[in-house]
Order: C-alpha cells, then sequence, then structure tokens
C-alpha cells in the first residue's frame, strides 16, 4: 500500500471526529489496489465488516462477488471502501457523519484516481454525484446510467447501482439487479476496463 493511503488508514483507525467511534471495533478503510480502474463505494461497515475490518464481508457482500462475477470483475481487482468508516448500528448516517466522514473517501479518490466509480446505494450515489456538481434522481432512474466527470484532478464515469442489500430486503429486485452487473460488464469492455 503506497505511504498516502497507509498514513490515511491509520488516521481512520483512530479517529474521533464523530460519535461513531464508540461502536467501532475495527475501522474499514477499504482495500484493494492501488491502480485500481473501478471503485466501489458503500454506505458503511456493517456488523461483520466491523469485527474484520474489511468491506463487504457479510450477506450484502457474498452476493457482491457474485455480482463482479457476472460482470466479469474480481474482487481483488476492485477497489472497495465506504462512505462512513466506522461501523452503523442502525444502517444508517446522519448528514454531520457523512460531513466529517467523507474527507477519507475524497483522499482515496484523489490517490486511486479511477476511471470508473461505482456507488452502491442511494447514500454513496447522492454524495458522489453533489460531489461532482450532478444531480441525483431516485435509484429506480439513476442505476445503470454512466455520468461523466471532469476536474482538474480527474476524469471519471460515475454508474450509479443498486446497493447489493437491496436484493437482500426485497429480492423481486434480484433479477433487474443482476441485469444491471451484466450491462456493466458490457459497458466496461466497450471502455477497456475489462478484456
Amino acid at each position: 500500500m503506497g505511504s498516502e493511503l497507509f498514513k490515511m488508514r491509520q488516521q481512520v483507525a483512530s479517529c474521533r471526529k464523530c460519535k461513531l467511534w464508540q461502536t467501532r471495533g475495527k475501522a474499514v478503510f477499504g482495500e484493494g489496489p492501488e491502480d485500481a480502474n473501478v471503485m466501489l463505494v458503500g454506505l458503511g461497515p456493517g456488523y461483520h465488516e466491523n469485527i474484520d475490518g474489511r468491506p463487504f464481508v457479510g450477506a450484502a457482500g457474498k452476493l457482491l462477488d457474485e455480482l463482479l462475477e457476472l460482470s466479469g470483475l474480481k474482487r481483488e481487482d476492485v477497489y472497495i471502501t465506504n462512505v462512513i468508516k466506522c461501523y452503523l448500528p442502525k444502517n444508517r448516517a446522519t448528514q454531520e457523519e457523512i460531513t466529517t466522514c467523507t474527507p477519507y473517501l475524497d483522499q482515496q479518490i484523489d490517490l486511486i484516481k479511477p476511471p470508473i466509480i461505482i456507488p452502491l446505494g442511494n447514500v454513496a450515489a447522492g454524495y458522489l454525484l453533489d460531489k461532482f456538481g450532478q444531480q441525483m434522481a431516485p435509484m429506480r432512474e439513476m442505476h445503470m446510467k454512466v455520468v461523466s466527470v471532469s476536474t482538474l484532478f480527474l476524469t471519471t464515469k460515475i454508474i450509479p447501482m443498486y446497493h447489493p442489500a437491496a436484493a437482500l430486503r426485497n429480492p423481486g429486485l434480484k433479477d433487474r439487479i443482476n441485469a444491471d452487473w451484466r450491462r456493466l460488464g458490457t459497458t466496461l469492455k466497450t471502455h477497456q476496463i475489462v478484456r
């Protein structure tokens, strides 16, 4: 891991900028190659992630692994992180917690410079689209829309997707989510992100 990401991981592990540190077992900084072409951004760590210190290791993580496979991606080839780095006991983040924690995500994006960012769910999509001056719409309208953004330091495509947990809560979404990830595979091939 590059020295900047390593330093940031240490900062996150001892962060006390909001009250979430009080229920934190292990901070969940993120994992994957520093030069990943694809970055996945979820909401925040759940119970299993809080124990392991790794993103997406519970039931939603198992489903995410299957979805990655549908798109032709492998978990070890993508960078996976969250908007919030500490355990969210009720799986909800306040605006204050988002505002406090997202500078870490912003730095991860600045350092990795992924050509594709896939926000998983409304909170991640809303934050990232707003960050780059784009409009958020309901996920039923936004999912799999490719939004191209460019700044002085980064050119990337944001592709909002349903969070895998949405399929666990609402099995009726599973077919749509599977179809999205298959379409994502085609999109990534078009942009020569996967072969």
